[in-house]
């Protein structure tokens, strides 16, 4: 009789297994000081094991983007409400024939901003294709919130090119699900805003924000801290959509207030085309 002494086997999935077929069965999930630990769901839920669940967070995607490779990222920030150029070219034209002006001043507000979905898309498809020039260990992976709008843009040029592609979704009360464009594989779902925002910063090679809302520049202004107060290396920070942002961050005032310093300014980048944002980063480290 063979006996399997492979040393990679991981035996200890045994025990969620039979939990599972435990609560299969049809019995009802009740307290068991018998079972293991790590096999119990009702204690890993309770308050005093939140450190664990931070622990986990921390190293499944970590130890899972090791195996595969990804070292090295770029991050796509941006609104989630925005759409691809012919879904909102379908949207102004239904509202148009509907008659309801509410309907047609956000579809006309959507075909606006569809170019900031084709630019995020075009950057994504354009690192992705460099990259797969590359060696293993110099290649660039396409990295977002994995929802929809600029994420999905951004996961979906990258796809579209053949590249792999990371997202780092997150559990929100509406229910927010990854767009179908991220990985499989890579296709990350978070708990803690903590702990995500963490794993966009420990591979990021730099940093792209289009145009969004209070969580695109939640993640915007970590990464600025984290830079000027030297807790993270010095990345490439560029924002795409130069009039957005200087309407909506006025530098200047912060600086004339003595609020920042002189050379905080010159941590930002501002583009307006694909083609500028990658050669942005591209000088930023040299490469060709």
């Amino acid at each position: 009789m063979h006996t399997d002494h492979n040393i990679k086997k991981q035996a200890l999935a045994d025990a969620w297994a039979t939990l599972h077929a435990h609560a299969n069965s049809g019995e009802a999930l009740r307290k068991d000081a018998y079972r293991l630990a790590f096999a119990d769901p009702e204690f890993l839920m309770r308050n005093e094991t939140r450190g664990v669940r931070l622990q986990l967070e921390m190293a499944k995607p970590d130890l899972t983007q090791q195996a595969l490779g990804i070292d090295h990222t770029i991050v796509v920030f941006g609104s989630a409400r925005f759409k691809d150029q012919a879904t909102a070219d379908a949207l102004q034209q239904g509202a148009q024939a509907s008659g309801d002006v509410a309907a047609q001043a956000i579809a006309e507000r959507l075909q606006r901003n569809a170019r900031y979905y084709e630019a995020a898309r075009s950057f994504a498809y354009t690192v992705a294709q460099y990259s797969q020039a590359q060696a293993p260990d110099n290649r660039l992976f396409i990295c977002t919130g994995g929802g929809p709008g600029i994420m999905e843009a951004a996961n979906r040029g990258a796809s579209e090119a053949g590249a792999p592609t990371v997202g780092l979704n997150i559990a929100l009360p509406h229910e927010q699900s990854a767009n179908p464009y991220v990985s499989p594989e890579l296709n990350f779902k978070f708990h803690y805003f903590a702990l995500r925002k963490m794993h966009f910063m420990m591979r990021a090679k730099a940093l792209l924000a289009f145009p969004g809302g209070f969580g695109t520049l939640d993640e915007l202004f970590e990464v600025i801290t984290l830079v000027q107060c030297k807790k993270a290396k010095a990345v490439p920070i560029v924002l795409f959509g130069t009039d957005y942002w200087k309407r909506l961050i006025n530098l200047d005032v912060l600086l004339e207030e003595g609020t920042i310093s002189a050379e905080d300014v010159e941590l930002i980048t501002y583009v307006d085309t694909p083609e500028d944002a990658w050669n942005a980063i591209k000088r930023f480290y040299n490469l060709t």
